[in-house]
């Protein structure tokens, strides 16, 4: 009879199999940066990743799977830079500017990336993606204007819910027009700037 694994064997299973998705992810990440997401190949992915191509689609399934895994990591990444400098503004339009610029530079930083992020949430068949990630946009700016540690607070139909998740869609917008290479990031603060100063005058 085999003996369950203790404690400890489950822990350092889960870390290992945390740190192997970490490479996978970061693989894909490296890719998209180069060559968008027609360079995500899932052999190329699992070859860098250092894994087996079996093993790679245990954890994603799809290509599409392993594009929202870097979509969230970069969330990921954008939340722990606000959490680690939060908005200073005393004005809620300006502290949620703060959060969406700071998401134009992120993003802009790897363009290619960008651009792959962007496309694959506005292509994905899985409607949940981009929900997902406008929910998690909009947490963020509303933890941000409404000067807030977290949410929770505030209720599910409170409007000013719906007025941070429009100003998302219109950053969302911006950001493709910024990657189409029509406008600039400087043209697109100063229209978010007028946009947030008109939404978010209740809070």
């Amino acid at each position: 009879m085999t003996a369950e694994p203790t404690a400890t064997e489950r822990g350092v299973r889960s870390r290992s199999q945390h740190q192997r998705r970490r490479r996978i992810v970061q693989a894909g990440a490296a890719l998209a940066s180069r060559g968008g997401v027609e360079a995500m190949q899932m052999r190329t992915v699992a070859e860098r990743a250092g894994v087996a191509l079996g093993t790679l689609y245990r954890y994603f399934p799809s290509k599409m799977d392993l594009v929202v895994a870097v979509v969230s990591e970069e969330l990921n990444l954008l939340e722990a830079s606000i959490e680690r400098r939060p908005p200073r503004a005393e004005d809620p339009a300006r502290r949620a500017i703060d959060v969406l610029m700071r998401a134009c530079r992120g993003l802009m930083r790897e363009p290619e990336l960008a651009e792959a992020l962007i496309r694959s949430l506005l292509l994905s068949d899985a409607k949940t993606d981009f929900h997902d990630f406008g929910r998690r946009m909009g947490a963020m700016l509303l933890r941000a204007a409404a000067g807030a540690a977290d949410t929770g607070d505030i209720p599910e139909d409170d409007p000013r819910r719906v007025v941070v998740r429009a100003l998302t869609g219109v950053w969302t917008m911006e950001m493709i027009e910024l990657l189409r290479g029509t406008t600039t990031a400087d043209e697109i603060q100063g229209r978010l700037e007028t946009i947030a100063a008109r939404l978010l005058t209740d809070f």
